[in-house]
């Protein structure tokens, strides 16, 4: 048994039927040197492999009367069959079929009364470009609660491996659930935690103090921008009320040719080069939409500060920066330069506070009416936004991963979007290349192709404004 921490517990309260609070991708493979993956191959593969991760055979149980957050506990009842799923594309079918599969899958919710995960295995592919015939994809989905960008990469790695060999598919582990704790032991441990609280908060205030002293004293000796603020994000046609509607859309791009643009600005990281094609791609799209606000745009990227101790473990152990992605600015060498001096600042500020330990001091009950009442009321529609997206970055290898003996080709991430955030994008590296992903909503972006366009686009401005200006030079 494992209590949910604020933040992850907070992805529960804020779901609702149009804002499914799950995270997931979108994985390609090449067909087996062998012959064709089969689902039947797959299941056995996926049921030999859940006691890597916890994750797999845990679902939530809540406090009773709402006095704590919820708890993971193993689920006796578990039957793989209710998380595993097969569809078969139209023959031929390319990348479009298969992003508006993906997208009508992460728009459905998964059930609580089940652990929080499900994998579609999808077979037709037979016409996305740089994929041989025969491929096959795996979407996935994963409660955000259970895990975030980080730990998302840990489980995948339970079921892809760098062997280009297929193995030989064991029995499944042995699995004795743990006998679910009674109601008195839940308000036990919630009345503990209640007395404990005001202890945990001076601490909290202490431990705040010292890091925002520190901060400024490097935000000083280094002369940093400041970042962003909460809700001083203009307005802006992706911070409205959503619905269900999913649209699902990825790009890639190479990854060596993304560092040579670092190298010859310098100064910059390959972080900072993601985020200026993103804005460069959005300040094209909403400007020809005639949606381009005059204030920069404002992206919220996650940090992760999970330790080497809390690896396979559950939750979200996250903090955060704002950065401005100087929309403003039409030069896109600029533009690049600017977002690297706010990012530079935004990752000194980031270290005062983490959320993952803020929402611990909130209570469960107030957290979850909170929630509610936000959503009911479309608040978002009131407040200037927090910020106007999230793009987060999450690392791959460098090298091949297989799942028996298929080679994975490429891969798209998601995440969630909700009301006053409907807009978000997942980066995600690996081998020598990167993948942008973007999800949104049908009213926000409703031509997938005409984003992705920008995205090249911008790329392509940036790489000439540095690299090919820079060797003429």
């Amino acid at each position: 048994m494992q209590q949910l921490n604020g933040i992850d517990a907070s992805f529960l309260y804020l779901e609702t039927p149009h804002s499914p609070m799950h995270i997931g991708g979108v994985y390609v493979f090449a067909p087996q040197a062998q012959g064709n993956m089969t689902f039947a191959i797959f299941k056995r593969y996926i049921e030999s492999r859940l006691h890597l991760f916890n994750t797999f055979r845990q679902k939530v149980m809540f406090s009773p009367l709402n006095l704590g957050h919820p708890y993971w506990v193993d689920d006796a009842e578990f039957n793989l069959t209710n998380h595993l799923f097969h569809v078969a594309l139209p023959k031929p079918a390319g990348k479009e079929a298969l992003m508006e599969a993906a997208a009508q899958i992460f728009s459905r919710l998964l059930d609580r009364a089940k652990p929080l995960w499900e994998i579609t295995f999808v077979e037709g592919l037979n016409s996305m470009e740089g994929v041989p015939e025969n491929a096959w994809a795996m979407i996935s989905k994963v409660h955000h609660a259970a895990i975030d960008g980080a730990s998302g990469a840990e489980m995948m790695s339970a079921i892809l491996s760098f062997t280009p060999q297929p193995e030989e598919i064991p029995s499944p582990y042995p699995w004795q659930p743990e006998t679910l704790p009674t109601s008195m032991e839940l308000l036990s441990n919630n009345a503990w935690q209640i007395l404990g609280t005001p202890v945990e908060i001076g601490k909290f205030a202490i431990d705040t103090l010292k890091n925002s002293a520190s901060t400024l004293v490097e935000a000083f000796s280094k002369v940093v921008q400041t970042p962003p603020m909460p809700f001083t994000a203009p307005a802006s046609a992706m911070n409205v009320t959503i619905t269900s509607s999913r649209t699902f859309a990825g790009i890639e791009l190479p990854l060596p040719a993304i560092k040579k643009i670092k190298n010859a600005v310098g100064g910059v990281t390959v972080n900072d080069v993601v985020l200026s094609i993103c804005a460069g791609a959005l300040r094209n799209y909403w400007k020809r939409r005639g949606d381009l606000p005059a204030k920069s745009l404002v992206a919220m990227c996650p940090i992760s500060v999970r330790t080497d101790e809390q690896k396979q473990g559950l939750g979200n152990q996250v903090s955060a920066m704002l950065v401005s992605l100087a929309t403003q600015e039409e030069d896109a060498y600029r533009r690049l330069l600017l977002i690297a001096e706010s990012s530079q600042g935004s990752k000194v500020y980031s270290k005062a506070i983490r959320a993952n330990e803020l929402m611990n001091f909130i209570p469960s009950t107030l957290a979850s009416l909170g929630s509610r009442l936000y959503v009911s009321m479309r608040l978002s529609e009131i407040h200037s936004p927090f910020y106007n997206l999230v793009i987060t970055n999450v690392p791959g290898p460098p090298s091949s991963l297989y799942l028996q003996g298929s080679q994975l080709i490429t891969h798209f991430g998601t995440a969630p979007v909700l009301d006053g955030l409907g807009l978000l994008m997942v980066v995600f590296s690996y081998h020598d290349k990167l993948s942008i992903a973007i999800t949104s909503t049908r009213e926000i972006i409703p031509s997938s192709a005409e984003l992705e366009q920008d995205f090249m686009q911008s790329f392509q401005d940036l790489y000439e404004v540095s690299v090919t200006k820079a060797v003429k030079r």
